[in-house]
């Protein structure tokens, strides 16, 4: 197995190193436009190999796709992160054009890659890689609901005092502050967690998860990488070992929760060909209606690039 990572700052060097360390594939291609960069990192993390008892070896490239040929996945980290007082969709303009030149570099290469989207704003790039790639919604998915359901997830184990590995929560909309948590699906070790825990300070979770990525720019002045890298490398372990795992994914619907034409957030299962199922949850009607909320700021923003 063959993964390639575009991207080499923080997200993408950090996905490579858990795809590395946990041996998820035989191979690791690391690319940057930077000189050096991706050479220097790959190279790294190689050399980290004896400490930490790895074989997959990790190759870096300055932009030279021909390394990443016959790819089986290939996760897009490329683009400008997030600064102070910087929303998502401050970022579509420049992002959408590096994205559409990554994306065709890459399906060249490799053009039957699973291609999955973490680059900013996050539900947009995926729809920008969908309409580059021309693949279909089964292998061109973005990252956002499992770093979301994740940070979700670290502050109820924070609050009640409980393992992080005992908490399985489920997550909608599109990522940024129009998210979708549903706590109707989250569980303490399969204990609604309705029955662990006070309505205001589950309400102040639910609000702080959608403020995530913000609460980790304003304290470090750039995106968060750690948590982010992780997630994508779970989405790749989930393909590479045909896994089958439940996760919460930004997929293009075709008709599911009555919405059309729009990516966003919503629960699948991760397989060898990638998206194998769209699992359709039964929603309340404010569930509901949250979720269209979300649907209609990703529209907004998909029109701004469709104008583009």
């Amino acid at each position: 197995m063959k993964v390639t990572v575009v991207g080499a700052g923080n997200v993408g060097a950090t996905c490579a190193d858990v795809l590395a360390y946990r041996e998820i594939a035989n191979e690791v291609v690391l690319v940057d436009i930077k000189e050096g960069l991706a050479e220097g990192k790959a190279l790294d993390i190689w050399e980290k190999s004896p400490i930490n008892l790895y074989d997959t070896r990790t190759i870096g490239s300055t932009n030279d796709y021909t390394k990443t040929a016959g790819s089986d996945v290939v996760v897009i980290t490329s683009g400008l992160p997030r600064k102070p007082g910087m929303s998502r969709d401050d970022l579509i303009e420049t992002n959408a054009g590096i994205v559409k030149t990554v994306t065709e570099n890459v399906i060249k290469h490799s053009p039957e890659a699973i291609l999955i989207i973490v680059s900013n704003p996050l539900d947009v790039m995926t729809y920008q890689a969908h309409l580059t790639s021309k693949a279909p919604r089964t292998k061109v998915m973005g990252m956002a609901g499992i770093l979301d359901t994740a940070r979700y997830r670290s502050f109820l184990a924070e609050e009640l005092n409980v393992s992080p590995k005992d908490i399985q929560a489920v997550l909608m909309g599109g990522h940024g502050d129009t998210m979708v948590p549903l706590p109707r699906y989250t569980t303490v070790g399969g204990i609604p967690v309705t029955e662990m825990i006070d309505s205001d300070k589950l309400d102040a979770i639910v609000e702080r998860t959608k403020k995530g990525g913000g609460e980790l720019v304003k304290l470090m002045g750039t995106s968060a990488w750690y948590a982010p890298g992780a997630a994508a490398a779970q989405m790749v372990e989930a393909i590479v070992k045909d896994q089958r795992r439940v996760f919460p994914v930004c997929v293009k619907l075709e008709g599911e929760y009555g919405i059309d034409n729009c990516y966003l957030g919503a629960p699948v299962i991760l397989g060898k060909n990638g998206i194998e199922k769209i699992i359709e949850l039964e929603l309340t009607d404010d569930e509901m209606q949250l979720l269209k909320t979300s649907e209609g700021h990703v529209r907004e923003v998909m029109q701004v690039l469709d104008k583009m």
